[in-house]
């Protein structure tokens, strides 16, 4: 089954493109079938490339997917247009005010990692998004600052600033290979890395946390949160091929300090064009969180959240 999406999004002509399966909103109303409600929260700045990014990888399940693109209420983009935003985003606080309910909700990274949490603008409405994924989303998935944020937020795990930035594609080990999250998976991976704080293993597992994926290198990349019906992943698979080329050559261009991405170019030279060693693992991570979504969340919507959901017994290992 195919991602519903507005025809005019611009996702909606990339993916089809691509080969990936997409619906229009008035074709999929004809179909006697309940879709997976899946929002993304997009705190990024380009948001166009990133609503590709995460469309292309819960929509190549088999499984029916609507997308619903959220923004903080009061914080401007400067990278979009605003017609694309007014268009496209819905307000997180007119959200709320619906009593929506989601299957899955997608919680973006956001270039502000430098910031204490507290000093970040919309900290205090993102706070209101966290309490309110308890009672309204049956599964979160914190994709890097967005992780690190909801970790601090539901543990008190701190972010600690490295002294360069962790920059590349890093190899991964697998410690969790019986999660249902990770079925397919290879003993290690590699995941492209881009952030200049970390969290550190010993933090975590003190907050009580399973690390599913962790690196030598890098530290803890994946972590559940089964109290709070939450996965955090630290790290980038939903990059595309060229995201840290991008990233390199803006900072190069810009005389900001940055190392070539390690392991991402053959014999990391930048004149080369990059290789994508981690999209398999990228699908089998967000099919796998859709799946389990598909097979936990209630067929009735309005039980979302309810303590009577028993999403801890349903993402057993096996």
């Amino acid at each position: 089954m195919p991602i519903k999406l507005p025809s005019d999004l611009p996702a909606y002509d990339v993916l089809s493109q691509e080969g990936v399966m997409v619906m229009s909103e008035e074709l999929a109303s004809k179909q006697d079938i309940r879709p997976l409600r899946i929002g993304l929260l997009n705190l990024m700045p380009k948001k166009i490339a990133t609503e590709n990014q995460f469309a292309r990888l819960i929509g190549a399940t088999p499984l029916q997917i609507e997308l619903s693109l959220i923004r903080m209420s009061e914080h401007q983009t400067k990278n979009t247009a605003a017609e694309h935003m007014a268009a496209f985003y819905r307000p997180f606080e007119e959200v709320a005010a619906t009593g929506e309910k989601f299957d899955g909700l997608i919680i973006t990274g956001a270039p502000i990692e430098h910031l204490p949490y507290e000093d970040v603008t919309y900290w205090e409405e993102l706070t209101r998004v966290f309490d309110w994924t308890q009672t309204n989303v049956h599964s979160t998935f914190g994709v890097c600052w967005g992780a690190m944020a909801m970790i601090h937020y539901f543990h008190g795990v701190p972010k600690h600033m490295l002294d360069h930035k962790a920059f590349g594609c890093v190899r991964h080990r697998n410690l969790a290979p019986a999660s249902p999250f990770l079925r397919g998976f290879s003993d290690d991976m590699v995941i492209p890395v881009s952030r200049w704080t970390e969290l550190r293993r010993e933090e975590i597992t003190a907050a009580g946390l399973p690390i599913l994926i962790d690196s030598d290198e890098t530290g803890p990349a994946l972590v559940q949160d089964l109290n709070h019906r939450a996965l955090y992943v630290f790290n980038h698979f939903e990059y595309d091929s060229g995201t840290l080329k991008e990233e390199y050559d803006r900072d190069v261009a810009a005389g900001a300090p940055i190392n070539v991405p390690a392991n991402y170019y053959p014999d990391d030279d930048p004149a080369q064009p990059p290789q994508n060693r981690w999209r398999s693992h990228a699908h089998l991570l967000y099919g796998n969180w859709v799946n389990e979504i598909y097979l936990t969340t209630p067929f009735d919507a309005s039980q979302i959240g309810q303590a009577s959901t028993d999403w801890r017994a349903a993402t057993r290992s096996e």
